[in-house]
């Protein structure tokens, strides 16, 4: 079925519906939901009716914005599946409604504020679809990032800050998500990801509640659930608490959420159903001057400095997992390495200690985190079950993170890690004939620009490169992938915006030496403050369930009516500080009688604004052709409901353009980050595997040049 006997669906179904319930009108007792119900199924025809001719707009031209014909994916083909599936859901819903409407048994409010929610979402995506039309007819052809600062992008900040969200995360969580019956490629996450998703939107209000109120750091945030309650049993105040939170709480509180995953509780919890593997032990490789061959005359040297931005000569902090112990990872030289608060060689207690000879390959790993969060031991998971089908080590850098320590301190650390893995492979199981670089988000940018800079300083580069959702434009211009951190959970705007911030270092008032940034010490803090925090924890959970209409810790924002009659419930105005935000100028480039629904809370956006976020080495979409002639094969590994999909797109065109090697996969129906949800489902594990697919082409590969395959010194 094409969108068109999509949207004629639609337009019959709500007929189906109106002609239901004027027939019912007059025996009904519930005479004002009834009518409710009649006014929003004229709105959700009206807005089907003004989104059919832009759907068909797009759908006529989003393959010129396509890497290949082979590799369909680009922002413009997830919104327009977006849309649908917004539609397919209210088509579902519609059909049920004329189908039970008269029954003893229907529950009238219940489906009157279902569709009043899938409604207000359908509003909302018309909005960002007049947005997209915008962002088409400026650019060039087969550009997907409108690169004028004064125009879409700034008017899309605009409206991000006054447009109403707490829709997409109340009832319509995860409406991507739903299985269709009607025959439509719709995008979807997988059914198993919905409570994963819902857990998070959850968590993360409960916990920013908390954070609010105490700021107790981690420990509290480990027990929110026993605050959660209320945002169970009614999505509509979980939805408008999200919106609170994301537009308003500071880059702190991001930082302590994501890394709750790193605390011991959690760790270990997960550590049950991960790999077994004989070596994971974590390192410090001092600051010292390395030497190695360059690459074009390895009769000749280069000399690597170690990091030295902002605070000086400082240590790397690494991490090695071997599934198999292998000569050198149990020598003494090694082990005077390893830091005593990690962990050390993991041996089963009848294991000889016999060592497997030198591996010819190895993995070096950056983890992602926008540049400001997370360690190596977020991503232990999916790294153990690598080493172990690929039987190779893996050497993952623990860079310093922003805004503590902005660029290019992480590039540093990250680049002198990789040469030093080179002069040391043998301590790391490895001769290193072949080494490919592997990250994800901020991961994927570092393993993009540390090649670069092996390039400039004519040290021997990767023999290849397999990015995950990489990070490779951090400008703030906008993109139709991007109109969609609007709806997005896991990477709305102003916290890609955050990061961005952090790490160009546009705000950054001073930086801390490298001992300041242990996020394992600090996430060990935490726990203890977790631990004590325990009984407070259990009693608000208590009370949530005493009294079920405990107010958030600040009334939560709410939409106002928009000027074709769409409305959603107000609880009343947030006190919070971005509530005197001077309302922007909205705009002007909609139809005439339509408004998307507006917020009463409005976002404290700070555009990043410096020059830094241009830096080839920050943005490598922007990098000149000789930085980028000498990199290695690249593998991307995209998601189609990524706010970064344009990111790796443009990316691969550049390449390509450039005869560099490049491929481009775009996974559907998975969002950004789903490597460290490989567990989840059957889906993000396919997708994890896809990527160990590439890693192993990058080893197997066709011998190279000579100055190319050099192994690392002993």
């Amino acid at each position: 079925m094409d969108h068109k006997d999509v949207f004629a669906a639609l337009q019959t179904v709500c007929s189906d519906v109106i002609l239901a319930l004027n027939g019912s009108l007059g025996s009904s007792s519930h005479v004002d939901a009834t009518n409710r119900l009649l006014g929003v199924m004229r709105q959700v025809q009206e807005h089907g009716r003004a989104v059919e001719p832009l759907i068909t707009g797009f759908t006529t031209v989003y393959h010129h914005f396509d890497l290949d014909a082979q590799t369909p994916g680009n922002g413009y083909r997830t919104l327009v599946k977006v849309v649908h599936s917004c539609v397919v859901h209210i088509i579902q819903k519609a059909r049920y409604i004329a189908s039970n409407c008269t029954g003893a048994f229907f529950r009238l409010d219940h489906n009157v504020t279902e569709v009043e929610a899938y409604c207000s979402a359908l509003c909302q995506l018309r909005a960002l679809l007049y947005l997209a039309q915008i962002l088409l007819n400026d650019n060039a052809h087969g550009q997907l990032y409108s690169q004028d600062e004064g125009g879409l992008s700034k008017r899309f900040v605009q409206e991000y800050i006054s447009m109403h969200k707490a829709c997409f995360y109340g009832r319509c969580l995860g409406f991507q998500k739903h299985k269709v019956s009607i025959s439509l490629s719709s995008y979807k996450f997988p059914p198993s990801l919905r409570p994963f998703l819902q857990t998070v939107v959850i968590s993360m209000v409960s916990f920013g509640e908390n954070y609010k109120k105490q700021q107790t750091g981690l420990g509290m945030a480990a027990l929110s659930f026993f605050t959660s309650g209320k945002y169970v049993v009614d999505p509509e105040l979980r939805g408008e608490e999200f919106e609170r939170i994301t537009q308003n709480l500071d880059m702190q509180f991001w930082k302590t959420f994501w890394n709750i995953t790193e605390s011991e509780l959690l760790s270990s919890l997960t550590r049950i159903s991960s790999s077994v593997v004989q070596v994971n032990v974590t390192l410090t490789v001092p600051a010292e001057g390395l030497s190695l061959p360059l690459a074009s005359d390895p009769n000749l040297s280069v000399a690597v400095n170690p990091p030295l931005a902002h605070w000086g000569p400082g240590p790397v902090n690494v991490r090695l997992i071997s599934h198999t112990l292998r000569q050198g990872q149990d020598s003494a030289e090694l082990l005077a390495l390893s830091r005593p608060e990690g962990p050390q060689l993991s041996l089963p207690g009848s294991f000889n200690r016999q060592t497997a000879p030198l591996s010819p390959c190895l993995i070096i790993h950056f983890h992602g985190g926008g540049f400001v969060a997370q360690t190596s031991k977020s991503h232990e998971n999916y790294l153990k079950s690598w080493s172990k089908d690929l039987n190779v080590p893996i050497l993952s850098v623990d860079y310093s993170l922003a805004p503590e320590a902005p660029f290019p301190r992480a590039l540093e650390e990250c680049f002198y890690a990789y040469c030093w893995a080179l002069k040391n492979c043998h301590l790391l199981g490895s001769t290193a004939e072949r080494v490919c670089l592997v990250g994800d988000s901020a991961g994927g940018n570092l393993c993009i620009t540390v090649s670069m800079r092996a390039v400039s300083h004519g040290v021997r580069v990767p023999d290849g490169i397999v990015a995950a959702y990489p990070a490779t434009l951090l400008t703030t211009d906008a993109s139709p992938s991007r109109l969609l951190t609007l709806i997005d959970p896991l990477l709305p705007l102003i916290v890609l915006y955050k990061c961005i911030d952090a790490y160009a270092g546009a705000n950054c008032q001073s930086v801390q030496p490298a001992q300041h940034l242990d996020t394992l010490t600090a996430l060990g803090q935490d726990t203890v403050k977790m631990l004590s925090n325990f009984a407070q924890g259990a009693s608000n959970w208590l009370q949530t369930f005493i009294d079920p209409k405990v107010p958030a810790s600040s009334p939560s924002s709410s939409a106002t009516t928009s000027s074709n009659g769409a409305t959603t419930s107000s609880n009343g105005p947030s006190p919070s500080k971005s509530h005197s935000v001077k309302r922007p100028q909205e705009v002007q480039d909609y139809p005439e009688n339509f408004e998307p629904l507006r917020s009463r809370c409005l976002s404290d956006i700070q555009t990043p604004r410096t020059p830094i976020m241009k830096n080839p080495f920050v943005s490598p979409l922007l990098a000149p052709d000789n930085l980028l002639r000498g990199l290695p094969p690249v593998h991307i590994v995209a998601s189609a409901l990524d706010a970064l999909l344009d990111d790796s797109v443009m990316f691969a065109k550049k390449l390509r353009n450039m005869n560099q090697p490049v491929t481009l996969t775009v996974v559907e129906d998975l969002p950004h980050g789903f490597l460290s949800l490989f567990q989840f489902s059957k889906e993000t594990q396919e997708a994890a595997d896809l990527c160990v697919k590439r890693i192993r082409e990058v080893f197997q590969q066709e011998e190279l040049p000579a100055d190319k395959r050099q192994p690392g010194l002993n």
